[in-house]
């Protein structure tokens, strides 16, 4: 498919002694194009009976470098995300070999360079539940190209206008709200234009809700 693509599966048949292929979301937009002093995490796609299986594989992920996270697009959000949360856990807690600069990137595939891009995630918090109340949801709907505010649908680059358009008494926190039922290739795309549009200009990342 792609050179750096090319490099992974070749990766997996000789550390797996089989073929398993992860495929990646696309995107024409990139966010990062080169990542430095890493090592690869990968989440496959599997099925068991009626079940979906997010599988993990994290044999090759060294505490010191930044981290690409493959992870196959066809997987639902409900399923990724836990797992994406057990990695955090660990290089967030791991005291000895810790290093702070290090950081952590999903992969996808560039339509218009041909390559590999990357998407930063590393100061990203995910929580499985709703939001308390409280605080102000930005909800992503499965299958849908806008994003609801208040119940309103707007679109992803009204976000901040919106927001700051509105008289607080008190301004609330904003989070982001993903529906859990979404595919990972559909949560992506989101988080690619929410880089472009919206969070590269806040001070704190928003924490991320999956439900």
């Amino acid at each position: 498919m792609m050179k750096y693509f090319t490099l992974i599966i070749a990766f997996l048949l000789f550390s797996c002694g089989k073929k398993e292929d992860v495929l990646l979301p696309k995107s024409n937009v990139t966010i990062v194009k080169d990542v430095q002093d890493h090592s690869p995490v990968y989440i496959f796609f599997k099925t068991e009976g009626k079940d979906t299986i997010a599988d993990l594989n994290r044999k090759s992920a060294i505490i010191s470098t930044n981290w690409i996270l493959n992870i196959d697009k066809r997987l639902p959000l409900k399923s990724v995300i836990p797992q994406v949360m057990k990695m955090q856990d660990k290089k967030r807690n791991e005291k000895m070999h810790q290093n702070e600069e290090s950081e952590n990137y999903y992969s996808y595939a560039d339509s218009i360079g041909k390559n590999l891009a990357f998407l930063p995630f590393t100061k990203v918090f995910y929580k499985m539940e709703r939001p308390s109340k409280g605080s102000f949801v930005v909800y992503f709907k499965k299958g849908k190209q806008q994003v609801f505010m208040m119940n309103k649908e707007i679109k992803i680059t009204e976000i901040l206008k919106q927001f700051y358009s509105i008289k607080f008494e008190r301004v609330p926190d904003l989070v982001f709200l993903f529906d859990k039922n979404m595919s990972y290739e559909e949560y992506l795309q989101y988080k690619i234009l929410l880089q472009k549009e919206v969070t590269y200009n806040l001070d704190k990342l928003p924490v991320e809700y999956i439900f």
